[in-house]
């Protein structure tokens, strides 16, 4: 069994940035022939044959099991909680195992905004498969996009835009914690040093403290923290201490020079260069637009 809803989008639309093309779910049984018949002119294809989309398709497996290959992978096991992203201008076939079917959900989609994320490497043909694990919410999101793209609102791209972004955003975040989660005990270094960084960021504290603190080397905190948060330790201390000077700047009558040297800052002068490089502003600026007055 298979249902699916086709969509329009404008050239406003489509300056939005994402539009969808084509929502639908699928349950095929145990010795059931597939693909099923219904879909639109150039989306039905042969297993054996494959085809090639001008769109991007995000694929959840919630029930079964099938095979999917494209130009960079081939013949990979797709299990219940697995999604996989189909490229525009990538040839890919897929097909439930016979003796057991599966029940699947997609959507289709196109636009500026996805492409920016593959060429930026977040997404790519390398990797089209995401191992997220059964998910409500997912599945409640793409039930989401179906039911809205029935009703056909005005502006129901937008909202479905919305939906997409979200999804992939869920698939990305969910696949990389369940990879890193995996060794508890990198887990507890990486959080004990966020931990110490922020008990500890008005004291003259480095990076390589903390980890002679926490027992490892300081290449191996480095190469850890930012493989779970995305940022160096030092840059993350940084950060923090421009976070830090803010608040004080804002709710506090502390000098400038004060604060650059509670946050140990090698000078005001340095301090000030850095804050106005992160804000935009001089230090002293800031202060005059969040409160009255100032030194």
């Amino acid at each position: 069994m298979q249902i699916s809803k086709y969509m329009l989008a404008s050239e406003r639309d489509a300056e939005w940035g994402l539009t969808v093309s084509t929502i639908g779910k699928e349950h095929i049984q145990p010795g059931e022939s597939y693909p099923t018949r219904g879909h639109a002119y150039g989306y039905y294809f042969y297993v054996d044959i494959g085809r090639t989309l001008d769109e991007y398709q995000l694929l959840y497996n919630v029930d079964g099991e099938g095979v999917f290959s494209s130009e960079h992978v081939k013949d990979v096991l797709i299990k219940p909680g697995d999604m996989f992203l189909l490229f525009p201008g990538e040839w890919h076939t897929y097909h439930p195992l016979k003796n057991v079917g599966w029940k699947q959900y997609w959507i289709g989609f196109k636009g500026k905004n996805i492409d920016e994320r593959v060429k930026a490497g977040f997404l790519s043909p390398e990797k089209p498969i995401y191992h997220v694990g059964l998910s409500v919410e997912i599945q409640s999101l793409y039930e989401d996009a179906y039911k809205i793209a029935l009703k056909e609102a005005a502006y129901s791209q937008q909202t479905l835009a919305g939906i997409v972004n979200y999804l992939i955003g869920t698939m990305y975040s969910l696949e990389r914690n369940i990879e890193l989660n995996k060794n508890s005990q990198h887990v507890h270094i990486v959080n004990r040093a966020q931990m110490l960084i922020r008990e500890l960021l008005e004291k003259p504290v480095s990076i390589q403290d903390i980890s002679q603190q926490l027992g490892v080397s300081y290449s191996n905190l480095r190469k850890l923290f930012k493989e779970y948060t995305g940022l160096a330790p030092a840059l993350y201390q940084h950060e923090l201490k421009l976070q830090r000077a803010k608040e004080l700047l804002s709710t506090s009558d502390t000098s400038i020079k004060e604060i650059a040297y509670r946050l140990n800052f090698e000078s005001p002068d340095y301090f000030s260069s850095k804050f106005k490089a992160k804000t935009g502003l001089k230090p002293s600026e800031y202060r005059a637009m969040n409160r009255r007055g100032g030194d």
